[in-house]
């Protein structure tokens, strides 16, 4: 759980990464034209679901591969060209985010659920669960009493005991497709700076 303000200055750093697209003659964009006709790759980090692009080391690279791109030897990434917003990416990339960040949430279930059993207040009015799309104050009330008695195991679980609660994982996904569209106050799972 990241839960950042806008303000906040903690830089958090990807290790891996899931191609979004794959640009063979890189970007036709006046921006792009220092790279000349380098291949360009879209990305988003397995961890913090960074927006990047990056030049690979060659043409040996697919939709939907997870790609080493920290500091050390990294076999298909050349060089990290910098973060990007979600306008810069590619239509192809835009259609591609929202399954391959849902795959992200289902490998990394037990982080999620763990999201639900520590998520705390903000300020007096708002609390963390409470940012998540389609959850209001009863079903804040019944996770936080549930919780008390014994944390949440799995999505399951927590739909099991949580009557009428709205589909975890994709409470969870909309909100990491926002904050990854626009601008929000208070970030949970998105790294932004």
């Amino acid at each position: 759980m990241i839960m950042k303000t806008q303000n906040s200055k903690k830089s958090l750093r990807e290790e891996w990464a899931i191609v979004l697209d794959y640009l063979p003659h890189g970007k036709v964009d006046t921006n792009a034209m220092k790279y000349g006709n380098k291949p360009i790759v879209q990305l988003v980090g397995t961890s913090y679901f960074t927006l990047l692009e990056a030049i690979p080391k060659d043409e040996n690279i697919e939709i939907g591969e997870r790609v080493y791109i920290g500091s050390g030897k990294r076999e298909k990434i050349a060089h990290i060209l910098g973060r990007i917003n979600y306008d810069d990416l590619t239509a192809s990339a835009q259609r591609e985010l929202p399954n391959i960040v849902e795959q992200l949430i289902l490998e990394n279930e037990a982080r999620f659920v763990d999201f639900f059993n520590k998520a705390m207040p903000i300020n007096t009015r708002m609390h963390q669960l409470m940012l998540l799309p389609g959850l209001g104050k009863k079903h804040l009330w019944e996770i936080l009493e549930e919780r008390e008695l014994e944390p949440f195991k799995s999505f399951e679980d927590l739909k099991q005991r949580i009557k009428l609660i709205p589909d975890p994982m994709k409470m969870i996904l909309k909100r990491i497709l926002d904050e990854l569209k626009e601008e929000q106050k208070h970030y949970l799972f998105v790294n932004r700076d």
